[in-house]
């Protein structure tokens, strides 16, 4: 950011302020998701890191890099965010139509929601430093976005803001207002707790949008259209995970499954169709059912999954409200 357009800015030029400001908002949004677990919240923090860099830019020194500076306006946002009272309140939720049967656990995060793929390819600009250790792909899961909300909220900032992005141990202390020694303890926390909840032993998923990724989700569509638990239990890991936030419930286990998706087989032969779509850089389905009466398919939520080789080892279903954020309707004809 040349010294003139630095200038500009601080005279209160805004378009001498966006043009160097503006190609960072994907990204940021990313990192607040990430703090955040809330694409609404994300947003919400990115306004509100736009508003403070705007109004505080007469103070930005030039020390750092624009980019850093954002990134250290972005992280105060979330960071109080997380503190205020009632931030975490859980998500209202409509009890099932069918009794479930008894979960695994209860979901410690139910307020989680979907991060659709479209704004991962408007990122613009580095997303990543040198001294990054989580892979892209790996660093937007549903999976590591869950376990980042397991951490305290300074732990979580550090771990992001070093092994996601890549930072020095100096700026993010300075992201964090603390000292070098305390980013090191907190990192060192949050890595083992992060490792503890995501498990090891996953055989890496097939490309995004390949052959084999699209067979896979296939034959998932397909049996859960006809009403195959089998063959739906038979696509799981021994290990896999069924979600559905903001419900509580979660199951783990082929045996588990099959006691959830039978209870849902049970309901009666419903007539589903699906959209594929994208959610976390991982495969998606938004679900539509057959209204019995009208000529007409409501929208019944989302399905993201998760996949090890030629496996399923995660599915999260979310409800009707996110299809928005996707540009997909509520009813199809």
């Amino acid at each position: 950011m040349s010294n003139e357009l630095i200038a500009r800015a601080r005279a209160g030029d805004k378009e001498a302020f966006s043009d160097p400001v503006d190609p960072h908002r994907g990204e940021l949004r990313a990192h607040c998701y990430r703090m955040l677990g809330s694409v609404h919240d994300a947003e919400d923090a990115v306004q509100e890191t736009m508003l403070a860099a705007w109004v505080g830019f007469a103070g930005f020194e030039s020390r750092a890099s624009v980019r850093t500076w954002l990134y250290r306006i972005a992280t105060s946002r979330c960071l109080n965010a997380l503190r205020s009272a009632g931030r975490r309140q859980d998500r209202s939720w409509t009890p099932p139509a069918v009794e479930p049967p008894e979960p695994t656990q209860f979901a410690e995060v139910t307020w989680l929601e979907p991060y659709p793929d479209v704004l991962l390819d408007n990122l613009a600009g580095p997303e990543k430093g040198p001294e990054a250790q989580v892979e892209a792909r790996e660093a937007i899961s549903l999976a590591f976005v869950t376990a980042l909300q397991l951490l305290p909220p300074r732990q979580r900032a550090a771990l992001i803001l070093r092994d996601v992005l890549g930072f020095r141990a100096s700026e993010v202390a300075e992201m964090v207002d603390a000292t070098q020694e305390s980013v090191t303890s907190a990192l060192k926390r949050a890595r083992a707790t992060v490792r503890e909840q995501l498990g090891t032993g996953r055989q890496p998923p097939p490309p995004p949008d390949s052959l084999a990724e699209k067979r896979l989700v296939q034959r998932f569509a397909d049996a859960f259209a006809g009403h195959d638990v089998d063959t739906i239990v038979r696509l799981l890991t021994e290990d896999a995970w069924v979600k559905m936030p903001p419900m509580p419930f979660e199951y783990q286990g082929r045996e588990a499954a099959a006691g959830f998706f039978a209870a849902i087989a049970a309901r009666g032969k419903r007539a589903w169709r699906f959209m594929p779509t994208r959610a976390n850089g991982q495969p998606a389905l938004a679900i539509y059912g057959q209204d019995p009466v009208a000529r007409v398919w409501h929208a019944n939520g989302l399905l993201v999954l998760a996949l090890s080789g030629n496996q399923i080892s995660e599915i999260v279903r979310f409800d009707a409200s996110v299809l928005a954020g996707f540009g997909l309707p509520r009813t199809l004809p």
